[in-house]
């Protein structure tokens, strides 16, 4: 649900960041920092290690993924399925990241599933594939 949510957050952030990408990939890894922040704060609250109705870990992810990309449904519909199969696969270093302690453990692996969409969306779009 998380990473639905996210979608209209995306494509609002992305609309701004068109005309500054430098400006709002710092804007993006200030986020990143508050959104540990906040999911350390409310394990700690839920005691539990990754509380699922924690979603900004999602929402970052998904951003990420979908960072730059054009407002049309093919790379959206690409960043979509790309995050999820990288957030679900794990793939090295996303389960070590997954292991660390507090929010940090619970945000930078989907901030590595984004990453990883991102260089494949935005390949594709460097390529003319979408």
């Amino acid at each position: 649900m998380g990473t639905l949510a996210a979608i209209p957050i995306s494509m609002i952030f992305n609309r701004f960041a068109a005309g500054a990408p430098f400006p709002f990939a710092l804007l993006l890894a200030g986020l990143t920092i508050g959104a540990i922040n906040l999911s350390t704060k409310a394990a700690k609250l839920l005691k539990q290690k990754d509380p699922q109705v924690i979603v900004i870990d999602e929402v970052i992810g998904f951003v990420i993924a979908n960072y730059l990309a054009p407002a049309r449904l093919a790379p959206l519909i690409l960043s979509f399925l790309l995050f999820r199969f990288f957030d679900i696969a794990k793939i090295f270093p996303a389960a070590r990241l997954e292991k660390l302690p507090g929010g940090t453990g619970i945000v930078l692996d989907d901030v590595m599933a984004g990453v990883y969409a991102f260089v494949v969306v935005q390949s594709a779009l460097h390529w003319e594939l979408i």
